[in-house]
């Protein structure tokens, strides 16, 4: 059987994106490395490519964190260097909202173990029990019972962000 990069593509590079997103959280940055991905992809011609595509993007990201530590620990930051406004958004309130959102998704990501973290992002990213068993090296069984965890804790954290984030609001009033 050929390999067909096209269709491999086509099928499954938004949700790629979507699954490098979240684990970069700059979504210009998410496409780069998405390309990437695609780019080993044509030089490989994996015999599983769907899986071969996650476990590439999974590793790239790791790697892009790793980099980003090391850029961290090299940079001075200027302090007077002007806050980007949030361009895509033509409401600056809803540009303060959506960020809010998204830090509170990473927030919540963040209380979830690794395990439960790469599990539902690959879930997330449209890959099947078998495919997200192969990559993370968890019986198919297991895949299941670990998605349902992870759902669980993720909404149990967001929740009592919620909670907090009330208070506080409660608190600023009074």
């Amino acid at each position: 059987m050929a390999f067909d990069l096209e269709g491999l593509y086509r099928t499954t590079y938004d949700a790629v994106v979507r699954f490098l997103y979240r684990k970069v959280w700059d979504a210009d940055r998410a496409e780069d490395l998405a390309q990437e991905v695609f780019m080993r992809a044509l030089a490989h011609e994996p015999d599983k490519p769907r899986s071969w595509v996650f476990a590439v993007a999974a590793n790239i990201a790791r790697d892009e964190a790793r980099s980003a530590i090391r850029r961290r620990k090299h940079l001075v930051l200027l302090t007077h260097e002007p806050i980007a406004s949030p361009a895509a958004h033509e409401d600056v309130e809803e540009g303060m909202d959506h960020a809010e959102q998204e830090a509170e998704v990473k927030r919540a990501l963040a209380t979830l173990t690794p395990r439960d973290r790469e599990v539902l992002l690959l879930w997330d990213a449209g890959m099947s029990y078998p495919e997200i068993a192969e990559q993370t090296r968890l019986a198919v069984g297991a895949v299941g019972t670990t998605l349902a965890r992870a759902r669980k804790r993720l909404v149990a954290a967001h929740d009592i962000m919620e909670e907090q984030r009330g208070a506080q609001r409660a608190t600023a009033r009074s």
